[in-house]
This record gives C-alpha cells, structure tokens and sequence, in this order.
C-alpha cells in the first residue's frame, strides 16, 4: 500500500473520532468494547469501500464537517441522513464515490440520527489500545479530531475513471435503514429483572419515551413512565450486558451502551437486542422510542438477517470490484451447506 495519502480536517464539528468496531477480549481487563454507536452503518460503509467491516473509519456526530484530500480516493458516506457535497457538487450517501485529489469533502444538515460515517478505501494510520481503534476517554485515548488535523492513508486505490463524479460509481445492494421522523422502535428481550417489577412489560411497551440530553456513549437516558421493584433486595453490583435497560433510583431509564462500565446495582427489566442496539446510536437528544418485547429466537433471527445483508453486500462488492480492477479485502463469503 502507498502511504502517501491524507484527510486534512478542515471543520471537525461537535464531536468527530476514529473509531472501529470495538475492542474484543478486553472486558475481563475491566476496558468496554466501545467502538461504533451505529455499528450497522459503520460496517456497511466499510464493505461499501472494499475494506473489511472493522476498519477504522470516521464517525461524524451532528454538526457540520469539512475534510480536504491530498490523493484520489474511493469514499463512502452512511448513517443518518445529510447532505454530502464534494468539492460543492452533490453527492449520494451509501454508494462508493471516486473523491479527486484536492477535494474537499463536506457533511451538513444531519437529520433522521446523529451520527454520520466516514469511510475510505485502505487503511487509516491511527494508534491503537488493546487491539482497537475505537476511543475510550477515560483511559486516555480519546481519538478525537480537531481542525488541521491531518489523517494518514494507506491505500492501493488509484484513480478510477468516472465521467460524472457527482453520480454513484456503482450500484451496489445495501439495505438502508428506514429512520425517517417520528417514533423509533426499539426491539428488547427479557432482562434478569423482568419479573421483579410487577407490569413493567405491559408499561414499557404502551410508553413513549424521549431521549434526554444527559446521554452519551456510555448510556442513553430517557424521560418516560418508570415503575420501581416492590420488596427487592438490594442489589450487588454485578456485571451488566451492552443494552441493558436499567431502572435508577430516579425516575428514568437507562439504557447501556457500548462504552458502559463493566458492573451496576440497578435493576435490569430489559435488554435491547443487538440489532436494535445500531438504532439507538443514531438516537439524540429529544427523539422519541417505543419498546417492543420481542423473543429470543425472533432477536437472532433479526441479527441474523442483518448480518446476511452484509454478506451479500460483500459479496456483490468482491465481484464487482474485481471486474473493475478495484483494490479490496472483503472476504469471500462462504455458502451455508
């Protein structure tokens, strides 16, 4: 790969990180997994440039972005819904787009979510802490960006010929998710709880709740009917799952997120599934949730099926990035017998 390339930040926004998947193996460290909020649109992003799901990327959050670039690049754009130029031309988001050398890449008026990701064609040159890229503030890596910044590139991307560079390059089968204006819904299963907190199921499912302000990377808090456990003993402090929907002593919930700590003492009524998880990384202050109960056997599936979009999306991406000569490392994904 060349490594001549570059990302030079021009206006980074409220809050713009490297970010990746997330670290694996480092919980029983006491380290969460942190990594994409909106894991779905992180990983498809990715496919979408040829690169494996977890590749370090940019997320963008909310506000407006700007980068210029030194080399051609092949990018792509997911998430919630913006306005995406280059160089002043409006381009589409989910689709991979040849970016010429000294373009200058610009997000703006993000709706339908909060967070917007950055991906290219390669490899970007960051530090890593225990095998990931993906922030942990609290320990010292915060990977955030800041205007001037520059960001390394390694790739074996070239230019590719495209006579209306403000059209897609190609078109490619991803599923995008639906996350218009209005109510989200929000899929959980039973928690270790459940039971404790006499018609929790039946409140939380005819409840609206909104988002508040108070929420972050470690968990969303959400104004919205509560009912306390009756007669349960004091919890010890014991380790919590990403999604978990705690109950606090005041009247909110909190759901768990991928940089949450390790262990909690609230109850727990629910669990969001991991699907539904992608979903609320796109949730910011003031949108409104409902929750739907769903089985066990219905949340695999669900993940299931999303996870096979993203096969097929590799796949179509391989064969047409080959027929084009395109530089890839998606893998070859394998027939189920």
């Amino acid at each position: 790969m060349t490594a001549d390339a570059e990302i030079i930040v021009q206006q980074p926004g409220w809050l713009t990180t490297l970010q990746d998947l997330g670290r694996a193996g480092s919980e029983h460290l006491g380290v969460p997994v942190s990594g994409a909020s909106d894991q779905y649109s992180a990983a498809a992003g990715n496919v979408l440039v040829g690169n494996t799901r977890g590749a370090t990327l940019i997320e963008i959050m909310a506000t407006e972005f700007s980068a210029t670039v030194t080399a051609d690049l092949l990018i792509a754009v997911t998430g919630a819904t913006a306005d995406v130029r280059v160089s002043g031309h409006p381009v589409p988001m989910w689709a991979p787009l040849c970016v010429p050398a000294g373009s200058q890449i610009t997000i703006r008026n993000v709706r339908n979510g909060i967070r917007t990701y950055l991906c290219v064609n390669g490899e970007l040159e960051t530090d890593h802490f225990l095998g990931s890229a993906a922030p942990d503030a609290r320990m010292g890596f915060p990977q955030r960006l800041g205007a001037g910044q520059r960001v390394r590139l390694r790739t074996d991307y070239v230019d590719f010929v495209h006579p209306y560079a403000q059209q897609p390059l190609l078109r490619l089968p991803v599923r995008i998710p639906d996350r218009r204006r209005g109510g989200w819904v929000v899929d959980v299963t039973d928690g270790p709880e459940t039971a404790a907190v006499e018609g929790i199921r039946d409140l939380l499912e005819s409840s609206e709740y909104t988002v508040t302000d108070r929420s972050n990377h470690v968990g969303l808090r959400l104004s919205g009917p509560v009912a306390h456990p009756e007669g349960l003993d004091e919890i010890i402090s014991h380790g919590v799952p990403i999604g978990g929907v705690e109950i606090p002593h005041s009247d909110e919930l909190i759901i768990l997120g991928r940089a949450r700590s390790l262990t909690a003492g609230y109850p727990i009524v629910a669990v969001v599934t991991s699907s539904s998880m992608s979903v609320l990384g796109q949730a910011g202050p003031g949108q409104k949730l409902r929750i739907r109960w769903s089985s066990m056997e219905d949340a695999i599936a669900t993940y299931r099926s999303q996870q096979a979009d993203l096969d097929e999306l590799e796949e179509a991406v391989r064969r047409v990035f080959d027929a084009v000569n395109l530089p890839h490392h998606t893998r070859v994904v394998q027939p189920t017998a």
